[in-house]
């Protein structure tokens, strides 16, 4: 694949595609192509995040290397989207620190740590830190509620809007002509799509996660793993409930609400991340895109720590190691939250956004054949 111009050589590529449709039925990317003999800057960036990277269409490609074509879709396309959650994010510094991420995100992690430890030296005795306390409020002793809340807030806060406004700005890069009626009616089949990640089914018998064999293996691993973190999420809302509504501090039973979905949760994102790395370990490298790889392994293993550190905290935290382990959990968060809008983290609403203009499109394009049968 040349790498002077990727823009260049993704119009290529999807022109050779959109002639051939060999692969049409596989994924929704075809259907997106069909007919068109010439891509823009947006077709592009909404193409490859429409794609899934089941890489079934270099399995059955027919001018894929050693063919003179050297058709690589998958490859082509993961290139692209990188540079798409770049160019997306806003202010253009935020972009280029995106490009950077293989030091941006771990000097972020690095840095919320540090802030983490230094705030417990200055707020609590740092005696607290080596101590074995279970009793209620035993969190709170070690990093107090109003400095836990308000660096939890802050970053997630920080998460939230800049992941928000990049895919605005996606979105309407990308965004069909379509009538409020047509969006709310496409929403539906979109959402489908995107809880149940049946796309990532490669057409019926799943993702080349391994060479030519097909499995259902990257599906269910990311079902577990935003589960685990959706779980994690919620347990987190819970304890808060606790905090506020029943006036009941952290540490909490073990057969309680919080640590119940946070038990599961964590199991659930750790082996989900885990088995997600292992797939990534034995991929086919030929069809993959370097990039997309660093930042999935990053990523993962960010979640993998994360998951693994808070269960640490459930598993020791009635001996003195709980404060430690704490401080380090607590700081693992908050560094996840800020360094997310330069992770792979973006791919999940762009991916999303790009699945609901295809049901739009589909939407309209049987209104058509209806029009023109009537």
């Amino acid at each position: 694949m040349s790498q002077a111009d990727p823009i260049e050589e993704a119009d290529r590529v999807l022109r050779i595609c959109a002639a051939c449709m060999y692969c049409d039925g596989l994924c929704p990317v075809f259907p997106a192509i069909d007919g068109k003999h010439g891509f823009d800057l947006a077709d592009l960036n909404y193409l490859s995040n429409l794609c899934h990277n089941c890489q079934g269409c270099w399995h059955d490609c027919q001018y894929a290397p050693p063919h003179a074509f050297a058709v690589n879709l998958p490859a082509t396309l993961a290139d692209l989207r990188q540079r798409s959650y770049a160019d997306y994010l806003w202010p253009p510094l935020l972009g280029r620190a995106f490009r950077a991420s293989g030091i941006v995100v771990p000097a972020i992690v690095v840095l919320a740590m540090s802030v983490t430890f230094a705030t417990v030296l200055i707020t609590a005795s740092p005696a607290q830190l080596f101590s074995a306390d279970s009793s209620e409020g035993a969190f709170y002793r070690v990093l107090p509620w109003p400095a836990m809340a308000g660096i939890a807030g802050a970053t997630l806060l920080w998460a939230v809007a800049t992941l928000t406004l990049a895919t605005v700005q996606y979105w309407r890069a990308i965004a069909p002509r379509a009538s409020a009626g047509e969006i709310m009616r496409a929403l539906p089949p979109a959402l489908r799509d995107i809880v149940t990640l049946r796309h990532l089914g490669g057409g019926g018998p799943g993702c080349h996660d391994e060479g030519d064999r097909t499995s259902h293996r990257r599906r269910i691993l990311h079902h577990l793993t935003a589960g685990g973190f959706l779980l994690s999420a919620l347990s987190t809302v819970a304890a808060a409930a606790y905090h506020h509504l029943l006036g009941i501090a952290a540490p909490y039973p073990i057969i309680s609400l919080p640590v119940m979905l946070g038990l599961v949760g964590g199991v659930a994102l750790t082996a989900g991340s885990a088995g997600l790395l292992r797939l990534e370990y034995i991929a086919d490298r030929q069809p993959s895109n370097r990039r997309e790889a660093r930042l999935n392994v990053a990523f993962l293993l960010l979640l993998g720590l994360v998951a693994v550190s808070g269960l640490a905290v459930l598993a020791f935290r009635s001996t003195p190691a709980m404060g430690l382990l704490l401080v380090g959990h607590l700081g693992l968060v908050f560094g996840m939250f800020a360094a997310l809008p330069f992770t792979k983290a973006l791919h999940a609403p762009f991916r999303a956004a790009a699945l609901l203009r295809a049901a739009i499109d589909k939407q309209q394009a049987a209104a058509r054949r209806d029009a023109d049968a009537g």
